[in-house]
């Protein structure tokens, strides 16, 4: 009698393992079609790339297109202009300086982009 009851408890204990076993590859399968459908890992790609690319433009607008700039607007370190009024600092020249620095950077993106694109008839801009 004992017996059958141990018995019966190790095919509880192997089923319930089954069982688990089954819901780890259920989740296994669940999460990689969460991968492929939403494409994670083209994201994760894109996102590094363009980090580093953004990086790489940073650094030609500041030290390649910036220096120039300076030279054409008069006035020096325009970037350093502060406007104080009592105990308040106003910095237009840093706040010039990065719509500056937006503008061209949106500016080597666009064309980049536009670049890149020219050759796929699917992708209009």
């Amino acid at each position: 009698m004992d017996e059958k009851k141990t018995e019966g408890k190790d095919k509880d204990l192997k089923g319930g393992v089954m069982d688990l076993r089954k819901g780890a590859q259920g989740f296994s399968a669940e999460f990689m079609e969460f991968l492929n459908k939403y494409q994670v890992i083209g994201l994760a790609v894109a996102f590094v790339i363009g980090s580093a690319a953004s990086t790489l433009v940073t650094a030609l607008v500041k030290d390649i297109i910036m220096p120039f700039v300076g030279v054409l607007i008069p006035g020096g370190d325009w970037q350093s202009a502060v406007l104080q009024l009592g105990p308040i600092k106003f910095m237009p020249g840093d706040f010039a300086g990065a719509l500056i620095n937006f503008i061209i950077i949106a500016l080597v993106i666009f064309m980049l982009v536009k670049y890149m694109l020219k050759g796929d008839v699917s992708k209009k801009i």
